[in-house]
């Protein structure tokens, strides 16, 4: 790999510069042609394709089914709930003709999916016994994104899970919004290995349209936080307009409580960020599309065939392990540039294998995290190789746990508040009198909001960090992307 491959910024000084070298070197994307959009190349969608499954066997597991519903949602939906329409009408892209021909009433590109769904729910429920009804969406959305776009975090077009479910009561419907949440937890933390802050968004914060939200955010290493997914209960803030009732076993109508819930393709912006490196990617082997490469190595020609076939052979049993593997065996490339390309890629582990390995019986194992070498008997590759994936996994969590634990810092003044933010970033843990006047003048002056109200509501400590008077939350403050 020559210099200009190579990542030409350090993550530390340049953060920007540094995340935009990282996914265009390393293949994940490419710019379109149109303002804000992108190009998921193969290697980012893959990655796309192993949180999908992960999730989606989550989904389907508890009664979930996925569906499809259009791309074009008639403005006259949106208007039904009035708050909903206010929230999404500035990122709207409108179709208003087809050819030269004028439609009529214009109609949204999908900027979610809740009144397109609501529709098709009113004639759907009739009876307690259609209920609950578990519909999962995979499908992109557009939202405006023009001024301020960066690949993967805020563009014009993403990919994401929608979840849209109708319930009974009010009760299914919150158990289900929580039970989501720790799915979405459980994908993060798990899977990509980012460490979360659970809890709700403030009524300025939430979705628009649900009575309250629950969200997970994770702090990225510019000290900005990131949204990772969110899980909305609707109440009946929905089912009222669209007319949603069932005849329950009570002989009464009733309308139906509902939630929503997704999560995006920002998620591989926050793998990038959180775990990436001064070379490139780092990814965590559990959604990585290749989780070891191997490298052949021979500088005879005649060590080419005996090399090459137990390369194949190495190869052969991972994959009948279960392990994703990948052997490199161009000729046009040495050895030396395809450990770089891989490092970049930010695959797990490199076996590098030639003829005195094959002579003792071993290979070399590489880890993409650390950068130690270990020797494993290639008879004992797939429990090793699995071990050091394992660890790997457990490692980028462990570093990323200890990131966000020191991007913790609790203010209890406004100008101690104020110099956080000015200088480290980061979450600021304050304590807050619930007052949306309290939080708007937050907003406006320092441009961070409250992320988060924990789950776990802990104790106040003093008085608000705005205002002084009593404060009723312990809440957690930080700029955003």
């Amino acid at each position: 790999m020559t210099i200009e491959r190579g990542i030409t910024v350090k993550k530390s000084e340049d953060f920007s510069e540094w995340f935009t070298q990282v996914i265009t070197k390393a293949r994940l994307c490419d710019y379109a042609g149109i303002k804000g959009f992108i190009v998921f190349m193969p290697y980012s969608y893959e990655i796309w394709e192993n949180i999908r499954k992960f999730l989606d066997e989550k989904l389907k597991a508890t009664g979930h089914r996925n569906a499809y519903f259009p791309a074009l949602i008639p403005e006259s939906y949106l208007k039904k709930e009035a708050e909903h329409f206010s929230g999404f009408v500035p990122e709207v892209f409108w179709v208003t003709q087809t050819g030269d021909t004028e439609i009529g009433e214009r109609l949204a590109m999908r900027p979610t999916s809740e009144t397109i769904v609501c529709d098709s729910y009113s004639r759907w429920i009739k009876s307690w016994r259609d209920l609950p009804v578990l519909i999962n969406l995979w499908n992109s959305v557009f939202r405006a994104e023009i001024t301020a776009t960066k690949p993967f975090l805020r563009t014009s077009e993403f990919l994401w899970q929608e979840g849209h479910t109708a319930h009974a009561t009010a009760e299914e419907a919150e158990k289900e919004v929580h039970g989501i949440l720790e799915f979405y937890r459980q994908l993060v933390e798990e899977q990509l290995a980012v460490p979360v802050l659970l809890g709700a968004k403030t009524e300025a914060e939430k979705f628009v349209g649900a009575d309250y939200t629950l969200t997970m955010e994770a702090m990225m290493p510019d000290g900005k936080a990131l949204q990772m997914g969110t899980s909305h209960f609707l109440g009946q803030n929905f089912s009222k307009p669209f007319e949603i009732k069932y005849l329950g076993k009570d002989e009464k109508d009733h309308y139906v409580w509902q939630t929503s819930w997704g999560v995006t393709t920002r998620m591989i912006g926050a793998v990038v960020m959180v775990h990436g490196d001064d070379k490139g990617l780092v990814l965590p082997p559990r959604i990585a599309p290749i989780q070891t490469v191997i490298v052949p190595i021979y500088y005879k020609d005649e060590d080419r065939e005996r090399v090459l076939g137990k390369a194949n052979e190495i190869a052969k049993l991972l994959r009948g392990d279960g392990i994703a593997t990948h052997l490199d065996d161009r000729t046009e490339y040495t050895p030396g540039w395809k450990f770089n390309e891989w490092e970049m890629k930010g695959v797990p582990t490199r076996i590098e294998i030639g003829p005195r390995d094959i002579a003792v019986g071993q290979v070399v194992v590489s880890r993409r995290d650390t950068g130690e070498k270990s020797e494993v008997k290639a008879s004992l590759l797939p429990q090793g190789i699995t071990e050091i994936l394992e660890s790997i996994q457990a490692g980028l969590y462990a570093k990323a746990k200890r990131q966000l634990e020191q991007n913790v810092r609790t203010a209890r003044s406004y100008g101690e508040f104020m110099q956080i933010l000015e200088t480290v970033g980061g979450f600021v843990r304050a304590c807050w009198c619930g007052s949306p006047e309290c939080e708007a003048k937050i907003k406006q002056e320092t441009g961070a909001t409250i992320r988060t109200v924990p789950l776990k509501r802990e104790q106040v400590f003093d008085d608000c960090i705005i205002c002084r008077r009593d404060a009723k939350d312990v809440v957690y403050f930080a700029r955003a992307y």
